[in-house]
């Protein structure tokens, strides 16, 4: 697992150990992570990342908001409550030196406070299956944590669920995963 472009481009990161099958961890891999980007950036979505604000959210090791960081956006805010998954992704974050533009929110993301400062962009990678995603996401929209025309990007193992809040811009399949490409719609 490696930083794919921008000001980090090669540096590898922590990589997500054996030893502990409890921890649940399921990291993007580069290809996947690589394509999110492109398509993040360019084609139909054409987001800025360029001091964008970033929440990385079901974190795991922060693959995605470093990513981000690496890219130019200005702050990554990683959501988690996984101790194995938060200590990977501190680490990471100490490798890379991203402190200073990084906040660690240690909550369950049913139930996470506000984050300090609405996301232009958002990382939503739960545990396939669960329903996690769309109560996190639902939870983020009403604690007004999303700024109106925010992207959420959308890891599951099937299409992000029909929200009345938010649009879908594009949906691809890689095998077991589906990212879904959203955008919250105005208030």
């Amino acid at each position: 697992m490696r930083i794919i472009a921008g000001t980090h481009r090669g540096r590898a990161l922590t990589p997500v150990g054996q030893g502990d099958a409890n921890a649940h961890l399921r990291p993007t891999t580069d290809r996947i992570r690589e394509t999110i980007f492109n398509i993040l950036i360019g084609g139909r979505v054409g987001v800025d990342l360029q001091d964008a604000v970033i929440a990385d959210v079901f974190c795991g090791t922060g693959a995605m908001g470093l990513e981000a960081l690496s890219r130019g956006a200005s702050l990554a805010q990683f959501v988690d409550n996984g101790r194995v998954a938060l200590g990977l992704m501190q680490q990471n974050i100490t490798l890379l030196k991203e402190g200073d533009r990084s906040a660690v929110i240690k909550a369950d993301a049913r139930q996470m406070p506000p984050l300090k400062t609405p996301a232009d962009v958002v990382f939503l990678d739960p545990p396939y299956g669960t329903g996690l995603g769309e109560v996190a996401l639902e939870r983020m929209i009403t604690t007004q944590s999303l700024r109106d025309g925010a992207v959420i990007v959308f890891e599951d193992n099937a299409p992000a669920p029909a929200l009345p809040s938010v649009q879908i811009l594009d949906q691809r399949s890689y095998g077991g995963t589906v990212v879904s490409f959203l955008q919250k719609r105005p208030h």
